[in-house]
């Protein structure tokens, strides 16, 4: 994908995945996210019942872990669910 920092050899190529992400504001721009805020999920239904009864986490399918150029784990987002 265009724009995405390539794979750390040490951690084998970035997967797409389903996930909770951790967002207290929801910005619809935002395209990348520590790993930290992502926890991920299986199957799709499951990352969506993860966010249900929680105002500030959201389902996605994202492409990662990829080591940004400061050194932190991030996941791209591919689409939110």
């Amino acid at each position: 994908m265009r724009g995405m920092v390539p794979p750390e050899a040490d951690s084998g190529p970035s997967q797409a995945c389903y996930a909770a992400v951790y967002m207290p504001k929801f910005k619809l721009s935002r395209k990348r996210f520590p790993a930290s805020c992502v926890e991920v999920a299986e199957v799709m239904q499951d990352a969506i019942d993860r966010c249900e009864d929680d105002e500030k986490r959201f389902p996605a399918q994202v492409v990662g872990p990829s080591k940004s150029s400061e050194g932190q784990f991030i996941y791209y987002l591919v689409r939110w669910l």
